[in-house]
């Protein structure tokens, strides 16, 4: 039998489509089905997997190192960590002459018995043939994942904790040191730098020496201080990529609106300033500051779709607050002198509707939701409908004959029905003269007769006046009715229970001021012009390297003088670098109650970057780099999507490296705040 495949199809679906289908997939945690279904689409043949790839540009399939990488499923990382090791040329000219060949080291315990060195040459083989427009790095993914399963899956990964693999892996595959002397490491004991970093250097060359070593190594100096005896130990070790901090902001603005107690308010946005790892409770106080509300009557919500998405607990962190969020912030009242417990109710809008395909009733949620606070001994539906309807007097508007309605001729309860259901209530304690039971029948004034509800006194005839909503006992969402509600009796409830208050058609198309009920007025904080994102320089992120620091209490130091752990302080400098240096910018920052990806725009040289004034070897020569290429990230922590920036050495231009995709590029478009992990080859000579 034969299959016919319409290659451009698939190439389109692949190369366009793919990657959001897996984020998606991922995002709805199908990851087993997604695994097993991958697996299946991509063994129907390496051969089908290669031609189903086009280069979407006019790059040159002839020109040499111009080969996109297929994504095999969420490798995204894995080709722009590849694509920038593939354009370093030092080391891709070591694989394309058969160098390696030599120095596989099969038997190093800490290798992988030069399985990663022959899987990456013959990759690198492919890319440079000048055959191929792109290639799929099956084999190669397979072997990785075979010696690290971290990377075994089809998760997206980290493509610096892959170049940290690579280079670590490829080194220990290549290592000429079949047998590693033992050395002890020695402390420098005041003798001079110059001295104790050749030793370093040459111990580290005695255990370690391969062509990774020999580009990409480079040594740093770390000198740490004992707060109490003031011992100094100086030590010097290798790396092979220098990891930089990124100055971290430590507030942020938030834009949130306040709505007021006060039914006449309108409610009011305002912006501000926050620490960047504090907590809702910070959120109130910057915002009592502005508002003149004391942040103990706030609550802070997360609106969304006319319902309450969250509402925030004041110990919460505010990095669960995303930019994008509707946050408004409540003032609710809170127990008075009298003790009165009061209960804070979340109150959704719906309209009554009728379902046309099944002919039955149903209900939408619209408006802006409430949240009001009621004393727990006023719990009644009566009180209820008399304080919704004063919160919403604001833009809804009742007509003028309501105002000096008739009293109900009946005592009790009139005939007809008011839309409120029956459920769990507790019957309301009246006593046959009872001043409580007086004052609370005397406050509700609502009566029905055809639709009018009343509780009157034994003396007095109440006014009667129409009921314009109907109220039920809903989830959290609104969506669906958990209990329901009889007049005159005390609600069973708790804090933040949700009631909605229902409309029909008519009445929200008469009385529900739609312009009215969304406006809102900006507070002077709001038309303060924002400050542009800062822009960062890589020289800051190099200083702030290098800045002294003192150790965490849960990271302390061993002083061999005080025999104990101290907080030393410790300092980092760089003595010598290697032909090629890869500086890692950390984007992603970790804390107790932070994650998340730093978007900051770092500023680096494409050519011209001069590390000599960083290097503290006196008799250092001049150190001076070009940019090769860039690994790319695009999105947020945990997602998003790898790209590579690289310089081909044929023919001296820049490209951009998008999976299976190859296109030519400007250097005016390299410098964002995408760019992760910058490789710069030292000029020759220097």
């Amino acid at each position: 039998d034969h299959v016919t495949i319409n290659v451009p199809k698939v190439s389109t679906y692949t190369s366009h489509s793919w990657y959001s289908i897996l984020a998606t997939m991922k995002q709805q945690k199908r990851v087993g089905w997604l695994n097993n279904s991958i697996k299946q689409f991509f063994d129907l043949g390496s051969g089908f997997v290669c031609n189903s790839y086009n280069c979407r540009d006019s790059a040159s399939l002839s020109q040499p190192g111009l080969c996109g990488l297929s994504n095999l499923g969420n490798t995204c990382f894995m080709n722009s960590a590849l694509q920038c090791l593939s354009n370093t040329p030092p080391l891709t000219e070591y694989f394309l002459e058969d160098k390696y060949e030599a120095e596989i080291n099969q038997n190093n315990p800490l290798g992988m018995r030069g399985e990663i060195a022959e899987a990456y040459a013959e990759l690198i083989k492919q890319m440079w043939s000048g055959r191929q427009s792109h290639v799929a790095p099956r084999m190669f993914k397979t072997q990785v994942g075979r010696f690290a399963p971290q990377f075994s899956g089809y998760q997206q990964q980290d493509s610096q904790e892959l170049l940290a693999f690579l280079l670590d892996g490829l080194h220990e595959d290549l290592n000429r040191v079949k047998k590693k002397p033992y050395l002890e490491l020695k402390d420098a004991n005041g003798r001079p730098d110059s001295e104790v970093a050749k030793e370093a250097w040459e111990n580290h060359r005695l255990r370690n020496d391969s062509i990774i070593v020999d580009i990409f190594h480079g040594l740093f100096k770390s000198t740490l201080v004992c707060p109490k005896c003031s011992k100094v130990s100086v030590t010097f070790d290798p790396f092979c990529y220098l990891t930089l901090p990124l100055p971290l902001r430590r507030d942020r603005l938030m834009e949130v609106t306040l709505v007021y107690a006060d039914p006449q308010r309108r409610p009011v946005q305002y912006r501000v300033v926050v620490p960047m790892m504090g907590a809702i409770s910070d959120l109130c106080e910057s915002l009592s500051k502005l508002s003149g509300v004391p942040a103990e009557n706030m609550v802070v919500t997360d609106v969304y779709n006319h319902r309450f998405h969250k509402i925030f607990q004041m110990d919460e962190g505010l990095n669960h607050i995303m930019p994008k969020d509707d946050i408004f912030v409540y003032e609710v009242c809170k127990p008075s002198e009298d003790g009165s417990e009061y209960i804070t109710l979340s109150v959704y809008f719906r309209e009554k509707t009728m379902r046309q395909s099944s002919n039955t009733a149903g209900t939408i949620l619209f408006g802006q939701p409430l949240l009001i606070s009621v004393p727990k001994h006023k719990l009644t539906v009566d009180h209820l409908y008399s304080v919704i309807l004063e919160q919403i007097s604001r833009y809804v508007k009742l007509p003028l004959a309501e105002e000096h309605s008739t009293p109900c001729p009946d005592k009790g309860t009139c005939n007809g029905s008011n839309g409120v259901v029956e459920g769990d209530f507790e019957e309301m304690e009246h006593q046959d003269g009872g001043q409580e039971g007086k004052e609370k029948v005397s406050e509700v004034d609502p009566c029905h007769s055809d639709g009018c509800m009343q509780t009157e006194s034994a003396k007095d005839l109440q006014p009667c006046k129409k009921q314009h909503f109907t109220f039920s006992l809903v989830n959290s969402s609104g969506t669906s009715e958990i209990n329901s509600i009889v007049e005159g009796k005390i609600l069973k409830v708790n804090a933040f229970s949700a009631l909605a208050i229902d409309w029909d058609s008519d009445t929200r198309r008469l009385l529900f001021d739609e312009q009215e009920a969304q406006a809102f007025e900006k507070h002077a904080s709001m038309l303060q012009p924002q400050k542009k994102k800062a822009v960062v320089a890589l020289r800051d992120c190099i200083e702030l390297f290098t800045t002294m620091e003192t150790l965490g209490e849960h990271d302390p130091w061993y002083c061999p003088n005080c025999k104990k752990h101290q907080q030393a302080t410790k300092k980092f400098d760089l003595w010598s670098l290697p032909r090629i240096l890869v500086v890692h910018l950390k984007r992603f920052s970790y804390s107790r109650y932070w994650r998340d990806k730093l978007d900051t725009v770092v500023e680096f040289p494409i050519r011209g970057l001069n590390m000599s004034e960083f290097v503290c070897d006196p008799r250092a020569g001049s150190y001076v780099y070009d940019l090769i290429a860039v690994s790319n990230h695009y999105g947020a922590m945990g997602v998003g999507h790898y790209t590579a920036y690289a310089k081909n050495k044929v023919n001296d231009k820049w490209y951009y490296f998008d999976d299976s995709s190859v296109s030519v590029a400007s250097e005016d478009q390299i410098v964002t705040k995408a760019a992760y992990v910058l490789f710069y080859q030292r000029r020759n000579g220097e």
